[in-house]
This record gives structure tokens, C-alpha cells and sequence, in this order.
């Protein structure tokens, strides 16, 4: 059977289309999944109508006679609202279904979550690694936690999605390696603005800054990325700052949770707010640059 067979038919809902939830459904309508999409802004979500999904006006007719739901929204309580109350897709959503959430939420987020699912619907924790281009070519890195009854099924989505998905041990283990991973790559975007501005600061070029790194150990490909958007002052969003610095403070509140500190990661959440003062919310996290120079 191909994989196309395997996915003709099968019907997915996706909560949320924003930077990464319009590629997501994109990729799963491509795959040959009937997909119905939803979001607080219905505008975004008219926009895949033209390309075959079926746009719903609330959560709870999106998750109607579904199999698979798809949470990518801002944050937990984006999610928890979307699934609860009369509209809320958990009133709707079919027993047998999966609810996959694929939102950045934090550790106490997730585990609310995941009781909302309790015994009501299977429940999979798939936060993804990676941002708007990689999502697009469906080359997302998934970081997956819960029943392995579970995997089976929803591996023909996974690999419509990225091109790896990453089994942890315990449920909720997505969302604690994901806030994991994006507390370092803030700290080398925040490393890199710095280093940036200082650069500039004394006169020299960046771009031969960012050419040495390439051609050395010392250099990040991620890293060196964001560096040449922060010198080109390029701030298309793959990755809002907004978004960033909601994970950072995330992170920040599972560290404390556990009597860690992180003073990197306290020191730029600071100075990312400030930037978000500034306009750059809904621009890059290589905005960053705005408040190191």
C-alpha cells in the first residue's frame, strides 16, 4: 500500500494557522489528507480554502468526525481555550480520536492539558523544532511523548510533516526538550546580536565576522544565520520574537520549578521584552540586534 492510499481520505483538523500552523496544513493537504482548518482570525484559515481545506467557524465543528486534531497555537492558554467551554473541539472530538498538540507550551501547560485528554481521547505531546521555512518543506523536527500504542498511528502525519520524529520517554517530555533546545538557541541568537554589535561598535565589517565563524569550529549554522539577518537588518519572521521570548520565559519558569537558574537566559528575556516594547514582536528573534547595538 503506498503512503499516499495509507493517508487518502483520513480527516485532520488544525487549530491554529499562524507562521507555523498555514505550513503544517499545508503539507498535510499535499500528503492527500482531508483537512479542515480553524483559527481565532478566520481570514488566515480562508486563505487554505483555495488549496482544498474545508474552514470551519469554531473548534468544535473542526473537530467533528475527526481522527486527528492538530493544536499550533501561542501558548497554553490559546490551546485550552480552543478545546473547552460549548464551542471547545474536546466537545465535538470523537473518542477514537488523537489529539496531537504541537504548540510550545511549557511544562504545567502540558500536563493540564493532558488531563483535559484523560480518558476522553488519545493524547500525543509533538511540539516541533524548527522554523517557518523547514516547516514548509515539511523538514520539522518532532519531538513526540506518549502512549507508544499511539505511534502507529500517527506516523503517516508525522512524516508528511518532518523529516524526523524524535519518541520520548514520558509524556510531556516533548514540551521539556523542546524548551530544552530553544533556550539554547537563544542564547546563541542573543550571543550573536551581542558579538554584532560590538563589531560594528568598533568599526569593523560583520560580514567578516560572520564569513571567519563560517570557516571555523566557533561557528553555529543556525547562529550564523540569524547573523546575516541581523546585519542585513532583515527581520522577516520565521520565528517571531514575540514567540521566542514567551519559550525563554518558559524555560526560565521550568528551571525555577526545579531550583536551577539561568542567568543567560535571564539576562536577554530582559532585553528581548525590550525590543518587544519597541515594535519588534511580530518581527524575527534576529530583531534582537535592536537592543545590542
Amino acid at each position: 500500500m503506498t503512503e499516499q492510499a495509507k493517508t487518502d481520505g483520513t480527516k485532520v483538523a488544525v487549530l491554529g494557522i499562524g507562521v507555523m500552523g498555514a505550513p503544517i496544513a499545508r503539507n498535510l493537504l499535499r500528503a492527500g489528507f482531508d483537512v479542515t482548518v480553524w483559527n481565532r482570525t478566520k481570514e488566515k484559515a480562508e486563505a487554505l480554502a483555495a488549496q482544498g481545506a474545508y474552514v470551519a467557524s469554531s473548534p468544535a465543528e473542526a473537530a467533528s468526525d475527526v481522527e486527528f486534531l492538530i493544536t499550533m497555537l501561542t501558548d497554553g492558554a490559546a490551546v485550552e481555550a480552543a478545546m473547552t467551554g460549548p464551542e471547545g473541539a474536546l466537545t465535538a472530538l470523537p473518542p477514537d480520536a488523537v489529539w496531537i498538540q504541537m504548540s510550545t507550551v511549557g511544562v504545567a501547560a502540558t500536563q493540564r492539558l493532558a488531563k483535559l485528554a484523560v480518558q476522553r481521547v488519545g493524547f500525543v505531546d509533538a511540539p516541533v523544532s524548527g522554523s517557518s521555512e523547514p516547516a514548509e518543506r515539511g523538514e520539522l523536527l518532532i519531538l513526540a511523548s506518549g502512549s507508544p500504542a499511539l505511534r502507529p498511528r500517527v506516523r503517516p502525519l508525522f512524516d508528511a510533516l518532518g523529516h524526523r520524529a524524535l519518541w520520548l520517554n514520558r509524556l510531556g517530555d516533548g514540551n521539556r526538550f523542546k524548551l530544552v533546545l530553544n533556550n539554547w538557541l537563544a542564547v546563541l541568537t542573543e550571543g550573536m546580536a551581542e558579538t554584532i554589535g560590538l563589531a560594528e561598535s568598533l568599526g569593523l565589517d560583520p560580514d567578516l565576522l560572520l564569513d571567519t565563524l563560517a570557516e571555523s569550529p566557533l561557528g553555529s549554522a543556525y547562529a550564523i544565520a540569524k547573523g546575516h539577518a541581523m546585519v542585513q537588518r532583515d527581520f522577516t519572521p520565521g520565528f517571531p520574537l514575540h514567540h521566542a521570548g514567551k519559550d525563554a520565559a518558559l524555560a526560565l519558569d521550568a528551571a525555577h520549578g526545579h531550583g536551577i537558574d539561568l542567568p543567560l537566559t535571564e539576562a536577554l528575556s530582559k532585553r528581548w521584552d525590550k525590543a518587544i516594547v519597541l515594535g519588534h514582536a511580530n518581527d524575527d528573534v534576529a530583531a534582537a540586534i535592536t537592543t545590542a547595538r
